[in-house]
């Protein structure tokens, strides 16, 4: 299916829209203006591969920077088969049951004031803000084209800033963004819409100008979709974001013993696109995973299959619809992310990180040439943000503290974190050892404890109740402030560290258990999906295996296994749920834009852990170590910093920062190429003439 035009009107776009919608492809117009003598100024092109909602905001800065950069006539193609915006995370045909994990206050797609960037800032409301201007009609177009469902409705009334909106509900906020900022777009500029997948690229029409910065001044290059139908291209930025990958390792085998035995094995893959109706109700099933991937899972199995959640003598119950499997749970920590935090500060305001600077970074360059990630950067990551951590705690609970927020911050910043001053230093001035942060007892709590099957479930469960007592009883702001520290340190840390500046291990270090653990402990679900989750194992729905927990198989029987090393205890199902995201990256990838690249020497997947690379400028590095100056990407696929969608108002986050510089870049790129000679007449490769071809056939039947 192809797609619509922006910029085209009148009998021209009724017909050709009225040709896409029947799955039929016109071929691409250029728009060329008369230029100095002998030659024509081109019409330049930018092919978005994903239009979700990090290409929707590069977008707008390409929009907000093109009149400072780029004159020229520009098109700009976004392909992606779900609704642009949006993308398919956060299309509005998804379960209305899904929610964010971030409140509405928090969300926004705006390159505010508080981005320190080289590009203008464009004010804009928050998904909370949005919400109130489309109810009182100071926004008229939130609702977009088709409108809303009563569902959407009754979420747009209700919506307040601490609420967790419905992936619906975003989506409406994202396609208004992407509406808004087409439309925002001056002239010259054409933006059009492919319902498609882009499936491989072709530089230049000849396969042997791969990688050639030279051949870049000899006119576009061509994007290949599914279609068959071929785009011109002068710059293409891959922002595909979670993609699927093929079975690897664990899983590849999980698959096969499933496969031979007759069993139920569900790979990881985004939980909505999910055939779950393979989980029989009433039949056990094993579930690897205690992350968000399986908050969306136990969302669907149970109150997505008619159950339903009351509150009983104080405390939430579960009602089953009789339709439900029973899950057996379990990790390696053992324990689900932690809750989302409900409050506020009460003592003194953040600030920005006093220990990961860029003079300590510089310094640890100077010293070290590539950087440990455990070493150098880790120590001081940890320091910040504990240093916010107890900055609340001494500011905002004064009588849980001695000696007074002066006196030991100054005492804090002369000491290591790794030391044993610092150590005692905490002992001093925090008599109680639950308020004194210890980042690996945070990481593992039940690390070093033994149980037997019943003490297990006991002590996972226990732990969710004190973790909402804790972090949503609005009582403990000592937790926001570390949620705030460790927000700051992890945008600081892709601002001051280029990848490349880790070694290979550390790489992998920050990809792996860093991105981990800063999502266990500020990327966790809403805290009613913890209560809910409380009731569900109440109920007996869901039982936790415990910390430790590994999965096997029993080829005797063709039952999957899995057992805590904690407790020894072992639980055989015929049905496996592996509940997460496929690994993001070009290893292992089952898109074929990714695949046909590596194949062609045009991409290459990090060593350290299979990404993407790309270089400071999200250009992709070719098989030669080469950056192809036209094809850049973005997302959490590669190894390149900023992966995020949105973020939270007035926080000069990364992904805003990493996008402006992006589009810059695209737009300065496109202001140096030669405009070439105007050719007699069309030069075609023979994969595009066979696809124009092929085209023009279908469109006359």
């Amino acid at each position: 299916m192809g797609g619509t035009a922006a910029g085209v009107t009148g009998a021209d776009a009724t017909e050709e829209g009225t040709q896409r919608m029947r799955g039929q492809h016109t071929p691409v117009r250029h728009t060329r203006l008369q230029g100095r003598a002998g030659t024509t100024a081109r019409e330049k092109s930018i092919v978005l591969a994903g239009g979700g909602p990090r290409a929707a905001m590069l977008l707008e800065r390409l929009s907000a920077n093109r009149p400072a950069l780029f004159s020229g006539p520009l098109r700009i193609h976004v392909v992606d088969p779900f609704p642009p915006g949006a993308g398919r995370i956060w299309r509005r045909d998804q379960s209305p049951l899904l929610k964010l994990n971030s409140r509405a206050a928090d969300v926004t797609v705006f390159t505010d004031s508080s981005v320190e960037c080289a590009g203008p800032a464009v004010e804009g409301p928050s998904l909370v803000e949005w919400a109130a201007g489309v109810l009182d009609g100071s926004i008229p177009d939130g609702r977009g084209p088709h409108g809303t469902d009563a569902d959407l409705e009754a979420q747009l009334r209700d919506l307040r800033p601490e609420s967790f909106p419905t992936r619906r509900l975003q989506s409406l906020y994202l396609e208004w963004f992407y509406r808004s900022t087409v439309a925002a777009l001056g002239p010259g500029t054409t933006v059009e819409v492919h319902a498609d997948t882009v499936v491989a690229v072709e530089p230049n029409g000849a396969a042997e100008t791969h990688g050639s910065a030279e051949a870049n001044d000899a006119g576009p290059h061509h994007v290949r979709l599914a279609t068959g139908v071929l785009l011109p291209a002068d710059a293409i930025v891959l922002a595909l974001g979670h993609t699927e990958a093929a079975p690897s390792g664990g899983s590849a085998g999980f698959a096969d013993f499933a496969a031979r035995h007759g069993a139920v094995h569900v790979p990881p893959a985004y939980t909505n696109d999910v055939d779950l109706s393979v989980l029989a109700p009433g039949s056990d099933v094993l579930v690897s995973g205690l992350g968000l991937a399986f908050i969306d899972l136990m969302v669907l199995l149970f109150e997505g299959r008619g159950g339903s959640f009351r509150e009983s003598s104080g405390r939430l119950e579960y009602v089953p619809s009789g339709r439900e499997p029973r899950l057996w749970v379990g990790s390696r920590r053992g324990v689900p992310y932690r809750s989302k935090i409900r409050g506020d500060l009460r003592g003194a305001a953040p600030a920005s990180p006093l220990f990961l600077t860029p003079a300590a970074v510089a310094a640890l360059v100077e010293r070290h040439g590539r950087l440990d990630f455990r070493r150098d950067l880790w120590p001081l990551m940890a320091k910040d943000a504990a240093y916010a951590y107890y900055r609340e705690l001494f500011t905002g609970h004064p009588g849980r503290t001695e000696h007074g927020w002066e006196r030991f911050s100054a005492r804090f910043a002369d000491v290591d974190w790794y030391s044993p001053e610092r150590e005692a230093l905490v002992a001093q001035s925090v008599p109680d050892p639950a308020d004194r942060l210890d980042f690996e007892a945070l990481d593992f709590p039940l690390a070093g404890r033994r149980f037997d099957a019943a003490g297990a479930e006991a002590a996972v469960a226990a732990h969710i109740e004190d973790d909402l007592a804790l972090r949503d009883g609005g009582e403990n702001s000592e937790t926001l402030g570390l949620f705030l520290g460790l927000l700051s340190v992890y945008f600081e840390l892709g601002r001051l560290v280029p990848p490349e500046a880790l070694t290979d291990e550390s790489r992998s270090l920050v990809a792996g258990w860093w991105h981990g653990f800063f999502s266990y402990v500020d990327s966790g679900p809403p805290a009613h999906r913890l209560r809910e989750l409380l009731a569900l194992h109440r109920a007996g729905m869901v039982r936790f295996l415990g910390p430790g927990t590994t999965f096997g198989t029993n080829e005797a029987d063709g039952t999957f296994v899995g057992v805590s090393d904690a407790s020894g205890h072992a639980v055989a199902a015929r049905s496996l749920v592996e509940a997460r995201l496929p690994e993001a990256g070009l290893a292992g990838s089952a898109n074929p834009l990714l695949r046909s690249l590596a194949a062609a020497g045009l991409a290459v997947a990090d060593h350290a852990d299979g990404r993407l690379v790309v270089d400071p400028e999200n250009r992709v590095l070719d098989a030669a170590g080469r950056p192809v100056p036209w094809l850049h990407a973005v997302g959490a696929g590669t190894t390149g910093w900023g992966s995020g969608a949105f973020a939270r108002p007035r926080s000069n986050a990364a992904p805003f920062r990493h996008t402006d510089a992006l589009a810059r870049t695209l737009l300065s790129s496109l202001a140096a190429l030669r405009d070439a000679p105007a050719p007699a007449s069309p030069t075609y490769s023979r994969t595009r003439l066979q696809a124009d071809l092929a085209a023009a056939h279908s469109y006359l039947g």
